[in-house]
């Protein structure tokens, strides 16, 4: 059964697939209403935004969503919605994206959030440091958002999730797509997980959404940890991404760089703190990270 949230997300996708309106513009008029309850509400406010031309195109939009094409019930938040998170529309302004599609807590969001990014063809450093940091947060009850990939994303998640702590997978592609992997099924709690999607349902993965995906984890993200990033691709963009945008952004330094981490030192010279081992433990320093985050011990004293 459709649910009149559904009914409302339906008008607005169908607003965004009309011919020259973006994110930008959507998000204008989103604002403009919000507080608008019905469905019919929305769309006379959008009707009046649009010239002719626009409103044939808004009226022969047919948008349906239906819930049987996930495995999994799927729900919606929008820029209408009082718990759309804050920390996107502050990091990505008019971009932010206008509808999130989500399966899992969506309380999760109201979590400290530490974001990771990294090499799909991660580096056994890359992956023991991974676990570590992982490790550490979860002990302290941060929430890991990273982008379900290969690599870095997968570890990040399932360390998250193997510790008892939550995570915030963020997707590439439409939340019809989403499965859980087969090495995490075993282990798979819906109350510490949360996934979410900015582009419409059925969506299929391309390159631009991979990047957009990027900037929503940034987002999201009170810190970001990029472990392994080349001297080009996605991982260094993020890391840049994050720098340009004065969020706190941890890299490892390696002794020995692997290949897969021939970007850390340049993001490291641009602004990065640097994740160092203890020499006494053999585990990362994550001090400054805990008191950027505002975590104490149990003395009153940063870690």
């Amino acid at each position: 059964m459709i649910t009149s949230n559904f009914e409302k997300i339906e008008v607005i996708y169908r607003f965004m697939k009309v011919k020259g309106i973006g994110t930008v513009q959507t998000n204008k008029l989103l604002l403009s209403i919000k507080g608008r309850q019905s469905s019919i509400e929305i769309e006379q406010q959008i009707r009046m935004a649009l010239n002719d031309s626009q409103k044939n195109d808004f009226d022969n939009e047919s948008i349906v969503i239906d819930n049987s094409k996930s495995k999994f019930p799927i729900d919606f938040v929008s820029l209408l919605d009082n718990n759309y998170p804050d920390d996107l529309k502050r990091y990505l302004s008019t971009n932010t994206p206008s509808v999130l599609s989500y399966i899992g807590n969506l309380n999760l969001l109201n979590k400290k959030k530490v974001g990771f990014s990294g090499s799909r063809k991660v580096s056994d450093k890359g992956i023991a440091i991974t676990k570590d940091c992982v490790e550490q947060l979860s002990e302290k009850d941060i929430c890991i958002v990273s982008g379900y990939a290969a690599g870095v994303d997968h570890i990040a998640h399932y360390t998250a999730i193997e510790q008892g702590a939550s995570t915030i997978i963020v997707l590439p592609e439409g939340i019809e797509s989403f499965r859980i992997k087969k090495e995490f099924k075993n282990i798979w709690d819906w109350d510490r997980v949360l996934v979410l999607s900015e582009f419409m349902p059925d969506d299929k993965w391309t390159a631009s959404r991979a990047m957009l995906r990027n900037n929503t984890i940034i987002g999201l993200s009170d810190i970001v940890v990029v472990v392994e990033a080349g001297e080009t691709g996605g991982s260094l963009d993020a890391g840049l991404k994050t720098i340009e945008k004065g969020k706190y952004l941890f890299v490892p330094q390696y002794g020995v760089v692997p290949d897969s981490a021939l970007g850390n030192n340049m993001l490291i010279n641009k602004g990065a703190f640097p994740i160092k081992m203890k020499q006494e433990t053999g585990r990362a320093n994550l001090s400054k990270m805990f008191e950027l985050l505002g975590i104490s011990n149990k003395y009153g004293l940063f870690f």
